[in-house]
């Protein structure tokens, strides 16, 4: 009979085929009314349809994730690679300003002691210079009251002697006159006068000259200290600024790697998902159309075709 027939041969594409589908159906082919079982190999070829399309869909949608999930992989990696490279540059920068601000702060802090150690030597020049001035003072005002007293005593001497009536001085002598001696003395006693005057001036000079070459190294040490000190602003400056930028670039860095961890766990699921679909979606499409030409063979059958 032709359900017999109909039977066979989906028993005989069950077996080629390895269906079980088709031969449960055999099997009901031999048992059901033809009715039921013409509705039955038309539901089962509709579900073969509806699962090829479905399988389609499933192949699309696992290419589609697989693409879009290479290009945001291969788009984080590079965002990766960006702000690896931006933190080292900021590290290098961060690093080069501390050593920078170490090396102006030493700067800074050896000229602070250069000019407090010129002030104290200048203070103790200038007491130096006091101790000159006040004892070559004192030694002039000395040699002047004794050269005072000289005059005073060689004059008042000299004229007693001319003023005295006693016997005329003796045959080959000249008559008195002052003491050569005395004028010898008193000559030593106006040079040494002279060269105290002349160590003071050379001190006054000498002090003036030290006092100006200590103001003006002051000056320019003052000038330089502050220019140091804007530059220590300024890199202080740009270092907070690096370093939080540094701190943004470790956060973004973060971020990409936790980013690349999640896209590397999806990829894995979709391999679970999709790869068994890839590798037998050939054969399996293959097999259905197979299945459908058998069942619409068996229709033709039991239609008596």
């Amino acid at each position: 009979s032709s359900k017999a027939q109909a039977s066979q041969w989906l028993a005989t594409a069950a077996r080629r085929l390895s269906s079980p589908r088709l031969s449960l159906l055999a099997t009901r082919v031999r048992l059901d009314a033809f009715t039921k079982v013409k509705a039955a190999i038309n539901e089962m070829i509709a579900q073969l349809g509806k699962e090829k399309a479905e399988e389609f869909k499933k192949k699309d949608w696992c290419e589609d994730e697989f693409n879009t999930n290479t290009l945001q992989t291969q788009k984080k990696e590079r965002t990766k690679t960006e702000v690896l490279a931006q933190i080292e540059d900021l590290e290098s920068t961060v690093k080069q300003l501390t050593g920078a601000m170490d090396n102006l702060k030493s700067e800074v802090k050896e000229m602070e002691i250069q000019r407090k150690r010129a002030g104290e030597d200048r203070e103790k020049a200038n007491k130096d210079f006091q101790t000159t001035v006040a004892d070559q003072r004192a030694t002039q005002k000395l040699l002047k009251a004794a050269l005072t007293i000289l005059d005073d005593f060689y004059g008042k001497k000299g004229a007693a002697l001319l003023q005295n009536d006693g016997p005329a001085p003796p045959a080959g002598f000249d008559a008195y006159k002052k003491n050569s001696a005395s004028g010898d003395v008193m000559s030593m006693i106006e040079k040494i006068i002279q060269d105290a005057k002349t160590l003071e001036a050379e001190a006054v000079r000498s002090e003036e000259d030290a006092q100006k070459a200590y103001e003006d190294f002051v000056k320019e040490t003052n000038a330089s200290t502050q220019a140091k000190g804007k530059e220590l602003v300024n890199k202080s400056e740009e270092k907070a600024k690096s370093e939080a930028e540094l701190v943004e670039a470790k956060k973004s860095k973060d971020a990409t790697l936790l980013e690349l961890e999640q896209l590397a766990n999806y990829k894995a699921q979709l391999h679970q998902g999709c790869d068994f679909l890839f590798k037998n979606f050939d054969v399996r499409q293959t097999a259905r159309d197979e299945e459908v030409q058998a069942l619409k063979q068996a229709l033709a059958i039991l239609s008596g075709a």
